[in-house]
């Protein structure tokens, strides 16, 4: 199983899975995990785009279901998921809790 609450860790193991995410225009991203016909994660995306009206954000869109079973298992009952560089985010979330990110 992942530990989930170490972030660099838990990026790290996202990266060695999917390593385009070890990009230099990937790594400072905010990453929205999710998945192909999650209405949630569309709700969060359109989150996202509204906050970056406002603030500079940018963020890459990850489907969990490109990972190992057990990657993505750690988080098939949460998506969609907000990973920072530095923090971690659970839906349901508002603007403000993503404001809180920044």
């Amino acid at each position: 199983m992942y530990e989930n609450n170490n972030i660099s860790t838990l990026r790290a193991h996202m990266i060695e899975e999917k390593p385009e995410l070890g990009s230099p225009e990937n790594i400072t991203k905010w990453w929205l995990l999710g998945t192909s016909g999650c209405h949630l994660c569309d709700i969060a995306e359109q989150l996202i785009t509204q906050l970056q009206v406002v603030q500079r954000v940018t963020y890459e869109s990850v489907d969990i279901a490109d990972f190992s079973e057990p990657l993505m298992m750690a988080f098939a009952t949460t998506i969609p998921v907000i990973l920072t560089p530095t923090k971690r985010l659970d839906y349901p979330f508002s603007i403000l809790d993503l404001q809180r990110l920044l």
